[in-house]
């Protein structure tokens, strides 16, 4: 038996960090490759979204205090540093990633731990660190939408999504991903992530899986 093997028809899209001021070279914090990535998450909630399967985006959102910052960062927002504030333009998903019906948000609701629908299949989650499943409802609504399979995707490899994708490991999901779109990822951590139980698959190779799978 395949254990980790993707179960399609239960399955969500996680987008992590996709926020102006990470994923576009103007932003505040611009994160390398992060712009290069962003029209393949595009399609991939394209398909997520055509498939009746919902798409989650993951932000960040840092006080302007730095209260809410992990530790190694919290000079940064003492010294003035303004990252993805809450309220702020570079807070935003990007544009690309969004559905045309999508409804406006409140970071404030956010911050307060609601998990917020956009769309009819897109929702938005506030994570307080790196992972996404670390002191938000993301499992409890998993769970209760009868999800057992993620693709993770989004920004910046070596922190947020790494991070997620050991967290769900850890709670037993199955994941996959598609390392185009995925910035900062490399050789070694793509076979690390073999190593967990991760699929590794293309753009073109999950539109087919996916489309099958809703198929039969």
């Amino acid at each position: 038996m395949e254990y980790t093997k993707m179960n399609w028809n239960r399955s969500a899209l996680i987008i992590i960090d996709m926020q102006k001021d990470f994923a576009k070279k103007d932003g505040a914090s611009y994160i390398q490759g992060t712009e290069d990535v962003t029209e393949n998450i595009a399609k991939l909630a394209s398909v997520f979204r055509n498939c009746q399967l919902p798409v989650i985006h993951v932000i960040r959102l840092y006080k302007e205090d730095g209260s809410n910052a992990e530790l190694c960062r919290k000079s940064l927002f003492q010294d003035g540093k303004k990252i993805v504030s809450p309220g702020s333009n570079g807070a935003k998903i990007v544009t690309e990633l969004l559905p045309e019906n999508a409804e406006n948000y409140s970071d404030i609701s956010l911050l307060n731990g609601q998990i917020i629908p956009i769309a009819p299949y897109d929702f938005i989650v506030y994570k307080p660190r790196w992972g996404a499943f670390y002191s938000t409802q993301l499992d409890d609504w998993l769970t209760s939408h009868q999800i057992n399979s993620l693709l993770i995707a989004g920004c910046n490899f070596p922190n947020c999504p790494r991070a997620t994708i050991y967290e769900a490991s850890e709670r037993d999901y199955h994941i996959s991903i598609v390392p185009e779109t995925i910035s900062g990822i490399y050789p070694k951590g793509i076979d690390e992530l073999k190593g967990i139980g991760v699929g590794i698959c293309s753009v073109k190779e999950l539109k087919n899986i996916i489309k099958t799978k809703r198929d039969e």
